[in-house]
């Protein structure tokens, strides 16, 4: 049964950092693209980040310079670092795995920027 399980969002204040943390089972971790999307409030899922094995990141323009993905297959987890936190950073963030045709969502965790 594959599964992908979000961890490490919460609540920080504007300027601040958090680590997302995704781990992955039930699937070939090493040959997917992981990615991580958010959902700010009332608004459409969008792309942040993703990296796939071997090759380059690609980031939203928004996130450009703040935050940076990373993963290490050897414990089948995609981390998300975020730093310079802005209230419009504030979303349900979620991890995915693509590989081919194949694709799996993880439940997201909650993120929110806030003083």
């Amino acid at each position: 049964q594959v599964q992908l399980v979000e961890s490490g969002g919460g609540l920080v204040q504007p300027g601040g950092s958090l680590r997302l943390s995704c781990a992955g089972n039930g699937f070939v971790f090493s040959v997917y693209t992981m990615g991580w999307y958010r959902q700010p409030p009332g608004k459409e899922r969008e792309l942040v980040a993703a990296l796939p094995t071997g090759g380059r990141p690609v980031y939203a323009d928004s996130v450009k310079g703040r935050f940076t993905i990373f993963r290490e297959n050897t414990k089948n987890t995609v981390y998300l670092q975020m730093s310079g936190l802005k209230p419009d950073d504030t979303a349900v963030y979620y991890c995915k795995a693509n590989y081919d045709v194949l694709s799996y969502w993880g439940q997201g965790t909650q993120v929110t920027v806030s003083s």
